[in-house]
This record gives C-alpha cells, sequence and structure tokens, in this order.
C-alpha cells in the first residue's frame, strides 16, 4: 500500500502562485479531495489604468467654439470619492438595511460609505477624509468602472 505523501505540495502552491501573475487575479483557491488551498496577494488590489473619455459638445461650423474653460463639475471635483475597484456598489450593508450614508451625512475618515463587490468579495470603502456628503452619483446595486466618481465629501 501507499502512504500518502505528508505535507502539502509546494509545486501545485507555485502554480497556483502563477496562475495570480499570469491572469492579474488577486485571490485563488483549489480543492482536491480534503486538501484546500488557496493564494491570495497581500496588500491593496492593483489597479489598472483605464482609458478615460470625456464627451465633448458638438461645435457646428456656423458657430465660433467657445474660449472659456468649463467650469469644475462636482464629479470631477478633488472632493470626489473615486472608484477603486470595478464591480457592483451597494450603499447599504444588506438588501433592505439603511443605507450607509445619504446626502447631508458628515462622515469621519476610514467610515464605509459603501460596499463595492468584486469577484464575489465584498469590499468596504471608506471616506478617504472627514467631511460633509454633498452628492452621491450611484445608486444601489449598480456597476461601477475603476475611477468612476462615487460621491463627493467636502
Amino acid at each position: 500500500m501507499a502512504d500518502k505523501k505528508p505535507g502539502i505540495d509546494q509545486a501545485l502552491i507555485r502554480d497556483l502562485a502563477n496562475i495570480l501573475n499570469d491572469t492579474d487575479l488577486t485571490e485563488i483557491e483549489v480543492e482536491q479531495e480534503d486538501l484546500r488551498i488557496r493564494v491570495s496577494r497581500a496588500g491593496t488590489p492593483v489597479a489598472m489604468s483605464m482609458p478615460t473619455y470625456q464627451a465633448q459638445p458638438a461645435v457646428h461650423a456656423a458657430q465660433p467654439a467657445a474660449v472659456a474653460a468649463p467650469a469644475e463639475t462636482s464629479r470631477t471635483s478633488k472632493n470626489a470619492v473615486t472608484a477603486p475597484m470595478v464591480g457592483t456598489a451597494y450603499l447599504a450593508p444588506a438588501p433592505g438595511a439603511r443605507p450607509f450614508i445619504e446626502v447631508g451625512t458628515v462622515v469621519k475618515e476610514g467610515q464605509t460609505v459603501l460596499i463595492i463587490e468584486a469577484m464575489k468579495t465584498m469590499n468596504q470603502i471608506p471616506a478617504p477624509r472627514s467631511g460633509k456628503v454633498t452628492e452621491i452619483f450611484v445608486q444601489d446595486a449598480a456597476p461601477v468602472e475603476y475611477g468612476e466618481p462615487l460621491i463627493v465629501i467636502e
């Protein structure tokens, strides 16, 4: 009779780590018989640079183009909190529960303002600074893109 090799198959762990690197995943889990191995990256998720497109008003040939710079909108405000990842935004901790924030809510730095679900993982998004929530751009259970403005904290 052959006994099972004691310990963990290090080659399997290396293979899983290579898969993480090759696919830019942050976590992978494998289960075989009575063995379960999960490999994850430590630290913050890596943000991938995505192109940003901004709609420009159409200029008709009969009209001269405006020279003045457009006023800063709240979506591009330095006080806007943007999505740190692609996923689904949730404004409350559970369906039917009271939302984390509403317009007018005063938040403290580090306080959870919403959740983004990415790859079946719920990621709490903290307030980057203390202040008053003046705008909420995202709706509950709406998809969000990396860098998309979510709320404004003044």
